[in-house]
């Protein structure tokens, strides 16, 4: 049945049937690769998630996630660097922000697949690091 709805998915979303959604050079794979990477950490979905509503700085940031300061600023710059969120100084703060809605979107498509695979995933020992 998944097979079906992702199928129409694919007619809703106005494809050819057939059409590729992952690029077909070998480039393009390894930057989407790189993107899911990007969001493939506990700490920086969190963030994320975090950044959602309003510009946070870093010592809030720190104080939601309960990690050192240097370890906030690395994943910070991961996301700023791969898009998922912008940075804009303001005097001795810099403020992190999510400013493309679809991130809440993304966010939102990984929580239920997520709920809905939970069991598969959690038994899955090729992605245990």
């Amino acid at each position: 049945m998944p097979a079906l709805t992702a199928a129409r998915e694919v007619e809703r979303l106005g494809l050819p049937a057939g059409s590729p959604l992952v690029p077909a050079e070998h480039a393009g794979r390894r930057i989407m690769a790189k993107f899911f990477r990007a969001i493939g950490d506990p700490t920086r979905l969190l963030l994320l998630e975090f950044l959602l509503g309003q510009e946070r700085t870093v010592s809030e940031c720190i104080e939601h996630v309960g990690l050192s300061q240097s370890r906030v600023s690395s994943h910070l710059a991961c996301l700023a660097d791969c898009g998922f969120v912008t940075a804009r100084r303001d005097g001795r703060f810099t403020r992190y922000q999510v400013t493309d809605p679809r991130v809440v979107q993304l966010i939102s498509v990984a929580r239920a697949l997520t709920a809905d695979n939970a069991a598969a995933l959690a038994a899955c020992f090729r992605l245990d690091s």
